[in-house]
């Protein structure tokens, strides 16, 4: 049994304009190409600031799984995100990479960058790698007690 299962994945990726994962290293790299629609904007055609939030965090956590490999979940403890310009639809690229490794905590940067390589935002996060089978237990036992 997973915690999530594949269509809610896949659900989770169309929503929000995954494209492709574009590199995932080893070493705690990873970026991924998103399509930013019109339908994620605000006013003046501008991206919400959640979208832009989820993309770098989502490159965060490919970075960790890159790193760990699939016995880990990545677990956000804290996230910061400053905007630098907006994104609007069309080609973004998050990328993130690990900054310090430890145990059980680790800490990555990333960026949101437009197709011509601007840099729009950039993010830094904790994230407390957990074991796989325990938040897929833990998920388990709080869905089961939510119905």
């Amino acid at each position: 049994m997973t915690a999530t299962p594949p269509e809610a994945a896949h659900d989770l990726n169309t929503a929000m304009g995954f494209v492709r994962i574009v590199e995932m290293d080893p070493q705690g790299r990873a970026t991924i190409e998103y399509q930013a629609g019109q339908h994620m904007c605000h006013s003046g055609g501008v991206v919400q600031g959640g979208f832009v939030t989820g993309w770098i965090d989502a490159a965060m956590a490919h970075a960790a799984m890159a790193m760990t490999g699939p016995d880990v979940v990545p677990m956000s403890l804290e996230l910061k995100v400053s905007f630098f310009a907006p994104a609007r639809p069309g080609v973004v690229i998050a990328k993130a990479w690990v900054e310090r490794r430890g145990r059980s905590t680790c800490f990555f940067e990333g960026q949101l960058l437009d197709a011509s390589g601007k840099v729009l935002a950039k993010a830094s996060s904790t994230l407390m790698l957990a074991e796989r089978s325990r938040v897929e237990q833990a998920s388990s036992k709080a869905m089961a007690g939510a119905g």
